[in-house]
């Protein structure tokens, strides 16, 4: 694994690496089987699934159902990566994700696209802040939030194989360039971007451009500030969030999600049980999604490099010296 952040975006568009690697994926595996909700063109599957309806489910507008469907294959033995976008992926089917695949113990991957403020133009009723709050109460369940294009082909891979419910969320658009080509990223284990000894900035999904945007402000204010990437929210890497707690003495938890339920009461729970630590949040507050472009939502909902800066340099006043 290498790390190649420079503050540039990587070419790839996230749906044009899942329409990629899902018939790959495919054509390793005889034993995988997609299934979508009528939103194959929005990820470039759709040819692909034409040409190989034994391999290919539309299983149409009906997200409850498609669920249903993939346990009951992978009851059968067969391996199911399911897609939808985010709320149609959590909310809207989360009985079936919890009875029919946690409770039933069936292995099933869910790629939710276009959480939390990436969903942008298509407005709040498309807009999860909720989903990952949902799938960290499924027991045994895997929640990651992707970071880059290079990610998503190394946790797809090992989510294919990989026991129980998982939840991988992700944009469908263009993700700042964090690792190099063929980084492998394992599941549940943090990743230190950048080193720092005066607080530490835990963050995921597009949040980490963000977060690395906030620490190179810091720096030249004379704060050394270190990023982590915990892109895997269950299993957290409790050991990790401990340590650096303990290095540093201040957190900043950083995420495109309600703060209530997502990375930062993950982090909170580790920090209460293991290392007491004064935080800060910069997360989406008690409140729903709404229509605009995506840099006017991370204004709206407070999730830019300036928001995570202001946090730091509160949570650094409340630190124990």
């Amino acid at each position: 694994m290498k790390i190649v952040y420079d503050g540039s975006m990587d070419p790839r568009l996230c749906k044009a690496v899942l329409g990629e690697q899902i018939p790959a994926l495919a054509a390793e595996d005889p034993d995988l089987i997609y299934l979508d909700a009528d939103l194959m063109n929005c990820i470039g599957t759709a040819k692909w699934a034409a040409a190989n309806p034994d391999r290919a489910i539309n299983c149409g507008i009906a997200e409850a159902n498609m669920i249903g469907v993939a346990c009951g294959l992978a009851s059968a033995g067969f391996k199911p990566i399911v897609h939808t976008f985010g709320p149609f992926a959590s909310r809207r089917c989360f009985d079936q994700v919890f009875l029919s695949g946690g409770y039933a113990k069936n292995d099933i991957t869910v790629i939710g696209t276009d959480p939390g403020v990436t969903a942008t133009l298509n407005g709040g009723t498309h807009m999860p802040f909720e989903d990952v709050a949902l799938y960290r109460a499924v027991p045994g369940a895997t929640v990651i939030d992707v970071t880059d294009p290079t990610m998503l082909i190394s946790v797809l891979r090992q989510c294919k194989d990989r026991p129980g419910v998982k939840y991988i969320r992700v944009g469908r658009k263009q993700y700042a360039r964090v690792y190099a080509d063929g980084s492998e990223l394992p599941i549940g284990r943090a990743v230190t971007l950048r080193e720092g000894t005066d607080l530490v900035i835990f963050a995921c999904g597009i949040m980490i451009h963000e977060a690395l945007q906030a620490a190179d402000v810091l720096e030249r204010q004379g704060v050394s500030a270190a990023v982590v990437d915990l892109f895997t929210i269950k299993p957290l890497d409790a050991d990790a969030v401990a340590a650096w707690a303990e290095k540093t003495g201040a957190v900043v938890v950083a995420e495109n999600h309600n703060r209530f339920g997502g990375l930062c009461c993950a982090v909170s729970e580790v920090l209460a049980e293991r290392r007491p630590t004064p935080a800060a949040f910069v997360a989406v507050e008690d409140e729903f999604g709404e229509v605009g472009p995506q840099g006017y939502l991370q204004e709206r909902f407070g999730l830019t490099a300036a928001h995570i800066v202001e946090a730091a340099r509160d949570v650094l006043k409340r630190k124990v010296q």
